[in-house]
């Protein structure tokens, strides 16, 4: 079965810096499209980033050019590096497959920017 499970989240201060991992098995990786999402307290899961099987990316505008995504195929991994945290990126981070008509979702890891 799929299973997606995400790590590295913590806490830093405002301009600091996570990388963010999501270890994915039950599935061929390489040939799926991989996302990173986010849901902040009291608000909705809204998407971040996504990177293609040819290693396409594409942001969230509120994330673009601070954060980057990345794959190893090899290892069944998908990154998310995270660079000039801000407060308002504070979430819980979910990494995220589409496949056969479902979409799957790991347990998520939180990311905490404050002061």
């Amino acid at each position: 079965q799929v299973q997606l499970v995400e790590s590295g989240g913590g806490s830093v201060q405002p301009g600091g810096s996570l990388r963010l991992s999501c270890a994915a098995s039950g599935f061929p990786f390489r040939m799926y499209t991989m996302n990173w999402y986010r849901q902040a307290p009291g608000k909705e899961r809204e998407y971040a980033a996504r990177i293609t099987t040819s290693g396409g990316t594409n942001y969230a505008d509120s994330v673009k050019g601070r954060f980057t995504i990345s794959r190893d195929n090899a290892k069944n991994t998908v990154y998310l590096q995270l660079n000039s945290l801000r407060p308002e990126d504070t979430a819980v981070y979910y990494c995220n497959v589409y496949r056969s008509g479902d979409n799957y979702w790991g347990q998520g890891t939180q990311v905490t920017v404050s002061t």
